[in-house]
């Protein structure tokens, strides 16, 4: 399962390791200027950056098309695109350690992989193409002036009385990591996107969340804290012209948007992979300590955003052209 979409579909190859990543886009209708500045700089938001839970790899992903675009618009044909990798350092200490709550184990049980070389599939590296596909399909929303957008809380704890932020205390919390909350918005939406039973629109908008990595929860409108409610307390009143009191569904009703803004929450585990060290095994489940370096993450905010901004811009798009 390389793809994603049914009408807008991107397909993408290519792991961490690798000479590029990449990918083709299907079904784009023709005549979308591609602004390249602004996919670019969708790029660049989940590039590395100075923020200190960012990795300290740096990869310029500059995106280079190879068809489907002409006079810088889309001819209604396949795009092709690639990102080079270029600052690839292949650490062999942690070739042959599973890495707790990482690919490695699953990967090995799967697909008999002896090490972690097998494993480039599950980083986020493969995300950048997400966002090369998710700028274009903003760049085709924006005729039906749909609007996307999301930002984190910040680094969260969730516990049962509420949504606490934790924040590394120093030494003690030197080299772990952190969980994330991200909310969105998608705003103009028209009513009808969605399909009855087994395609709804936040059916496709949660599993195409639940893809990215490291995503552990979605929640659309007041979620699961309808699981507490009234129906007096949640229920979407409706006026005489139609309008709504309220948008406790969060902007979809029997998985068919409604017209209000939909509006949703995605949960981040913390990265797997931690500057600190830990008990784990190697792939013969011989027992050891293993520590990962600072090219990794230590939390998934804020580089996550674009890439949730571009899977639902996918999805919108996915539906508006079905």
């Amino acid at each position: 399962m390389n793809s994603f979409g049914k009408f807008f579909i991107l397909s993408d190859y290519g792991g961490t390791h690798e000479p590029h990543i990449g990918g083709t886009i299907q079904g784009c209708p023709e005549g979308i200027e591609l602004d390249i500045e602004f996919i670019q700089s969708e790029l660049a938001r989940r590039a590395p950056s100075s923020h200190p839970y960012s990795t300290q790899r740096c990869e310029p992903d500059v995106v280079e098309f190879l068809s489907g675009i002409k006079n810088g618009k889309t001819i209604g044909d396949t795009i092709e695109f690639r990102i080079q990798n270029k600052d690839i350092v292949i650490d062999e200490t942690m070739l042959h350690i599973i890495k707790p709550s990482h690919a490695s184990y699953t990967y090995k049980m799967k697909y008999g992989i002896k090490d972690n070389s097998g494993t480039g599939r599950a980083s986020a590296r493969q995300t950048a193409c997400r966002v090369v596909a998710g700028a274009i399909a903003k760049l085709y929303l924006k005729q039906f002036r749909i609007e996307i957008e999301a930002w984190s809380e910040g680094v969260k704890e969730r516990r049962s009385e509420g949504v606490k932020e934790r924040r590394s205390e120093g030494a003690r919390d030197k080299g772990d990591t952190f969980g994330a909350w991200v909310n969105c918005i998608i705003r103009n939406l028209p009513a009808g996107l969605g399909e009855p039973v087994y395609d709804k629109f936040d059916a496709r908008l949660a599993y195409a969340m639940l893809s990215i990595n490291a995503c552990k929860g979605f929640q659309i409108g007041r979620g699961f804290e309808s699981a507490h409610m009234k129906g007096t307390e949640y229920n979407d009143i409706q006026n005489t012209d139609f309008s709504f009191q309220s948008n406790n569904d969060g902007g979809v009703q029997a998985g068919i948007t409604n017209g209000q803004d939909v509006y949703f929450s995605v949960a981040f585990k913390p990265v797997p992979t931690l500057q600190i060290e830990q008990q784990t095994i190697d792939f013969s489940g011989n027992p050891l300590t293993y520590k990962g370096s600072s090219r990794n993450d230590r939390c998934v905010s804020p580089r996550v955003l674009p890439v949730v901004e571009a899977m639902a811009a996918i999805v919108v798009a996915d539906f508006l052209l079905q």
